[in-house]
């Protein structure tokens, strides 16, 4: 245990969403959240549209690779966010659950990709700001 906050970001192939949504939890909260994505069923590699999608904001998921959605990692997180992996995902207690409805970047061009790349950001600063209040 790192004693940081934990955050899971599940989609079906771990590709788009929740790859963009650990990309932009890493890279705003400068390491202070142990972050993990997965997908119930994983692509055999991240979307390139949304790799060019991050890469335009200076967050690299080039070497990024979709890994398969477990109940350790379930376990192993605070925060568990769904982005349409449907009944796939365990429930635990005392876990903290957040669906958020986004559309899927897979088969999008690069401009809707922006638009659902944007969204993730606003959501994952609100999250980020749930996970770690400033200091006062």
């Amino acid at each position: 245990m790192s004693g940081k906050p934990s955050v899971l970001f599940v989609c079906v192939h771990n590709a788009g969403r929740s790859q963009m949504a650990a990309g932009w939890l890493t890279w705003l909260s400068g390491g202070a959240v142990d972050v993990r994505s997965a997908g119930s069923l994983p692509a055999e590699r991240v979307n390139p549209v949304a790799v060019a999608a991050m890469a335009e904001m200076g967050i690299d998921l080039g070497a990024q690779t979709p890994k398969v959605f477990t109940s350790e990692a379930v376990e192993a997180s605070d925060v568990v966010v769904t982005m349409g992996c449907g009944d796939v995902c365990p429930v635990f207690p005392g876990k903290r659950y957040e669906d958020w409805k986004l559309d899927d970047p897979a088969g999008q061009g690069i401009d809707a990709v922006r638009l659902i790349r944007d969204e993730i950001r606003a959501r994952v600063e609100k999250l980020l700001q749930d996970l770690l209040p400033p200091v006062s």
